[in-house]
């Protein structure tokens, strides 16, 4: 996706495996004109995935994708992508897709694939960041809101926030206090690149300097 400033909505692809609590707070963000962004489709790797049920209710087109169909990483990647480009689709945002997205897709979308992961990234990447982040005794987790690449949870960061480990948290807790952030987080972090006036410089997403005339 180009850098330049938006002056249309953009369309946008949200891939879920879940219920889709992100998916619904990028819905309400666009729905309230915070987010300059129409969600053209909702596709989940599982068709039994809530968040679907939800999309179509709000009139989404939504597509199931089972990757068990599909014989290899590559070949679910190409049938994804070839569905994305025949809706028109710019911006992918991952909001609980667990699946990991190879070569092929990221080529086809280059810095236009966001993920937002429940820590402050790069610590604890993966599946199981909350845990991890409990055993290790941290006093600070958070969110992450990144550029998606072949490897796992390791994209150019676009926005963080903190969230505090308290000393009484279980997985529950904290999982809750970080979903709230992932929530607020996400839409900002979308509206950030549909903006425009970033680049990636390296491991670094940057506001481009204003040129003064």
């Amino acid at each position: 996706m180009a850098n330049a400033v938006e002056n249309t909505p953009v369309p946008l692809c949200v891939l879920i495996s879940g219920r889709g609590s992100n998916l619904r707070a990028i819905g309400e963000a666009v729905a309230a004109g915070r987010l300059r962004a129409v969600i053209r489709l909702v596709v989940s790797n599982r068709a039994d995935a809530a968040g679907l049920e939800w999309s179509r209710g709000q009139g989404i087109e939504t597509l199931a994708l089972p990757h068990q169909d599909y014989p290899s990483v590559e070949a679910y990647d190409e049938a994804l992508v070839q569905a994305l480009k025949a809706r028109g689709v710019r911006l992918v945002c991952l909001a609980g897709f667990m699946r990991i997205l190879g070569p092929v897709f990221c080529k086809a979308f280059p810095q236009a694939v966001l993920n937002v992961h429940p820590s402050l990234l790069p610590s604890f990447p993966g599946a199981a960041a909350q845990a991890e982040a409990l055993a290790h005794g941290v006093k600070v987790s958070g969110v992450t809101v990144h550029f998606v690449t072949p490897e796992l949870d390791a994209g150019p960061i676009i926005m963080q926030a903190a969230v505090p480990v308290r000393d009484d948290d279980t997985y529950e807790t904290l999982s809750t206090r970080i979903l709230v952030e992932e929530h607020r987080v996400y839409p900002e972090a979308i509206q950030r690149i549909i903006a425009g006036g970033w680049r990636v410089d390296g491991r670094r997403v940057v506001t481009n300097p204003v040129s003064e005339t």
